[in-house]
């Protein structure tokens, strides 16, 4: 019922999520594709995002914390679920009753989760991550090298790293960690490998060889954004987003909008007042001032440039060239002329950070 009034609406497209989903796993054929899903499915929903993917073929999923593989579990009963972020302390039961495997990156953890299954005398695997030079989570080459011949005392379902600098494909950086993890991968040679996240899906390969190993990770781009700046995007938007429009008010030249007055409309002007602002995701860096242009948003096949800063709940867009915009019009701010990375451009960020920023207030509309 209040979705009717809401400020702003998202519709999201759980057949183009699919659709990408299909498009990355035939990048490379010969290894499995899985899909993450953390952080609220890049903040499109995860049970949604789950059963979509699920349904389009995606076995195998990663979340970060537990209670993510709560959401993916009930979302898909059959699925193969990775923990990310790894093993919170006292966390072996709950993942083992989720029958989800957590990402062991450090000799503690590995510890824990091999007294439990000792303990449990049961078969639980793990994933185990390695660090090739992200210097964050994982055990470090010498680690490796030193724990992992010797056996864990557990199945190792998984090895794994991540890489740092696929989406600028002419750093040297890839083609180093591909080979690093090639050389730790043979001391777990029966053990299925995963290296590449989105833009390794898309680089594919490096001078060296196939990124693809057994098993890779695509996350944003099953969203639809493009990790790979330059580059033409195989994929398609998953996400629509348009705000209300609450008023249209006349300005004059030189008049100053929103707080501060950080912009002065140059011309005679028809504002729309938009019912959104950075409380529903939008960044603030999104806005306008003197001398900087912000977001563009959209009346149709219309421009309309953001005017000043972003409020909390309130945006200022230049309606002048669309005359018909009246109280009530929806306008686009990321949908056919506005795409996910676009707007990331705008506010001086990314398109990660855009879709796991939507908002909670929005109007949320699924379509297959």
């Amino acid at each position: 019922m209040t979705g009717d009034f809401a400020g702003g609406r998202l519709t999201i497209d759980l057949g183009a999520l699919a659709d990408n989903w299909r498009t990355l796993a035939a990048v490379s054929p010969d290894s499995e594709c899985a899909a993450v899903v953390k952080a609220n499915a890049y903040g499109i929903g995860t049970a949604e995002a789950t059963r979509a993917l699920a349904a389009a073929g995606a076995k195998t999923f990663f979340v970060a914390h537990p209670s993510e593989a709560c959401a993916a579990r009930a979302a898909a009963p059959d699925a193969m679920i990775y923990v990310l972020n790894g093993l919170p302390p006292g966390a072996c039961d709950l993942l083992a009753s989720l029958r989800a495997r957590p990402v062991l990156g450090s000799q503690e953890e590995i510890e824990e989760w091999g007294a439990f299954v000792r303990a449990a005398g049961a078969d639980e695997a793990a994933a185990i991550h390695v660090d090739t030079g992200m210097t964050r989570l994982g055990l470090s080459p010498d680690d490796a090298r030193a724990l992992l011949p010797g056996g864990l005392g557990f199945r190792p379902a998984l090895l794994m790293s991540h890489l740092a600098c696929a989406d600028e494909p002419e750093r040297p950086e890839t083609e180093a960690q591909r080979a690093l993890f090639a050389e730790l991968r043979a001391l777990l040679p029966e053990t299925p490998a995963s290296l590449s996240n989105s833009a390794g899906t898309l680089l594919a390969k490096t001078s060296g060889g196939d990124l693809g190993f057994d098993l890779r990770r695509p996350g944003v781009s099953l969203y639809g954004s493009m990790p790979i700046e330059g580059r033409a995007s195989p994929l398609k938007p998953v996400v629509r987003l348009e705000a209300r429009v609450i008023q249209v008010r006349e300005a004059a030249a030189g008049d100053p909008v929103g707080y501060g007055g950080a912009e002065r409309v140059k011309r005679a002007s028809r504002l729309a007042i938009l019912s959104l602002g950075y409380a529903d995701g939008i960044f603030r860096a999104c806005g306008s001032e003197d001398g900087r242009p912000g977001a563009t948003a959209f009346a149709g096949q219309v421009p309309c440039p953001f005017v000043g800063r972003i409020s909390m709940d309130l945006i200022a867009v230049d309606v002048t060239d669309a005359p018909s915009v009246k109280r009530g019009d929806w306008i686009e701010i990321l949908g056919d002329h506005v795409g996910v990375d676009d707007l990331a451009r705008a506010g001086g960020t990314i398109g990660y950070e855009v879709l796991t920023s939507l908002g909670h207030r929005y109007e949320r509309v699924f379509v297959k």
